[in-house]
């Protein structure tokens, strides 16, 4: 049995996980951390994560930059891995992120969904054989109008799984109102839409003389990224210590 620290539990997120491991039958939510708890849980529930002293195996944090610090601190000081989940980390927060992975296994990515990260490995074929032949690139983003940065995280990952298969030569154009010239062939196009409910809606288009191939992902839930999550924790339960992403989740 894995057990499990669910890491702002009662946040949306964390809710969603904490249902999705309780219908694991290898996997056991044992405490949560969360600063605003009615009890409501079938796990205890610690305010502050310095508190807590159950076993694990593993942790699941969908949280706020703000308290990532002190994560990182307690998972060195009990040698418990980490799926990261949490996204907004500065400069500072991620290269200490990078230097508690030389002592733990830690996973963080920029979206936690399978089907992306699915993509993301099969847009590097895609554009190994579609680029040279002269095919152009170009992503459109979609999302909710709460979304506040443009464009996504997940928009630029995707970019740059591309842009790695040729030494990164691309440069990215996110607004072409201000240009009067000819698209050039070594650049990218990355455009971001805003409005209503939208969870997440990625095109990768590839568009040559006479065909056009697109790549799409649509979420319809945020549950996409609370089961990816899932996933990452059975991954890395006993692992050693390390930088991970889901792309080791995905060959694994």
């Amino acid at each position: 049995m894995i057990r499990v620290i669910m890491h702002g539990c009662n946040g949306k997120m964390g809710q969603v996980i904490s249902g999705l491991v309780a219908e694991e039958a290898e996997l056991e939510m044992v405490a949560g951390i969360d600063p605003v708890d009615d009890g409501h849980n079938p796990y205890p529930v610690f305010a502050d994560i310095r508190e807590c002293d159950v076993e694990a195996d593993v942790l699941i944090d969908f949280s706020t930059a703000k308290v990532i610090d002190k994560l990182i601190d307690y998972c060195i000081e009990k040698n418990l891995p980490c799926v990261l989940c949490t996204t907004g980390l500065d400069g500072e927060q991620l290269q200490k992120v990078a230097e508690a992975s030389k002592k733990v296994a830690v996973l963080k990515s920029a979206n936690m969904s399978l089907g992306i990260n699915l993509l993301l490995k099969m847009l590097k074929e895609a554009a190994s054989v579609l680029a040279p032949a002269g095919f152009d690139i170009e992503i459109v983003e979609k999302h909710h109008n709460l979304k506040l940065d443009a464009p996504s995280g997940t928009a630029l990952a995707l970019a740059d799984s591309i842009n790695a298969e040729f030494d990164n030569e691309y440069e990215y154009v996110y607004d072409r109102s201000t240009r009067r010239e000819k698209r050039s062939k070594k650049e990218m196009g990355i455009s971001a839409v805003r409005g209503g409910t939208i969870v997440g809606d990625h095109d990768v288009i590839f568009a040559g003389a006479d065909e056009v191939i697109t790549f799409s992902h649509t979420a319809y839930s945020k549950a996409v990224f609370a089961k990816g999550a899932v996933q990452a924790a059975k991954f890395l339960a006993g692992k050693e210590a390390g930088m991970y992403d889901m792309s080791h989740v995905i060959n694994a």
